[in-house]
């Protein structure tokens, strides 16, 4: 079953509507690193809140995702694991390690303003060439990424 991806400003948001196989989730997985890239997203959140199961592999995806796409420089949330689901991984030794969760959606959103938002705006911008004559704005962008440091 194909994750309908949501644009939502700076952010995507990938709402599983219903129990999905292997095959699905390794599509959610490709299908948001492109459109990462292709919108600039700084962050995804995953909408699983229809799931009442999440097994060993639909848990090492979600996290292999996420991890991935703090690569490509988004932030990803993980909202609605219901409250059975959570005990059941928890016996399971299931986690999701470095990856950020919320209740809902509303508090996903809240998560990923806080966490990009945290540092001041991220120069979204094409790369500077190196033999292009260095712009007045060039010398603001360093000075000001220095500053983040």
């Amino acid at each position: 079953m194909h994750v309908p991806i949501l644009k939502q400003g700076d952010y995507l948001i990938a709402t599983i509507q219903s129990v999905l196989s292997d095959a699905d989730l390794l599509q959610l997985r490709d299908d948001l690193a492109d459109r990462v890239g292709q919108f600039r997203s700084r962050g995804v959140i995953i909408d699983v809140t229809v799931l009442d199961v999440i097994d060993s592999f639909a848990t090492r995806t979600l996290r292999g995702v996420a991890h991935m796409l703090k690569l490509r420089g988004a932030e990803t949330v993980i909202a609605g694991i219901q409250p059975d689901v959570a005990f059941a991984m928890v016996q399971l030794g299931l986690t999701l390690e470095g990856v950020g969760t919320a209740l809902d959606l509303e508090e996903g959103l809240a998560f990923l303003n806080a966490k990009t938002k945290r540092g001041g705006s991220v120069w979204r911008g094409p790369i500077p060439s190196r033999s292009a004559p260095k712009a007045p704005l060039d010398a603001q962008i360093r000075k000001a990424n220095r500053r983040r440091k």
